[in-house]
């Protein structure tokens, strides 16, 4: 005759929620945090990319406006 198993008691609700809890605790212990230094440089890095990439986009925008406005100039356009 096969015996019944026995099956693992699952931890309750609160034993589960603890145990999260102590597992951030003990990762939040493992991070570690760029420097002053290194953190003001990626902040340099980026604010001057995005200043970059904002004339590029302006200046091809400004371009295109002076195309169009040209091209408008000798189309009539019946309106």
């Amino acid at each position: 005759m096969a015996e019944k198993e026995k099956k693992e008691k699952k931890p309750g609700f609160f034993a589960r929620i603890g145990q999260k809890f102590k597992n951030l605790k003990s990762e939040s212990k493992k991070i570690t945090w760029a420097s002053k230094k290194a953190t003001f440089k990626s902040f340099l890095v980026v604010v001057v990319g995005v200043i970059a990439i904002a004339l590029v986009i302006g200046i091809v925008d400004l371009g295109l406006m002076s195309l169009f406005n040209l091209l408008a100039k000798y189309i009539d356009f019946g309106i």
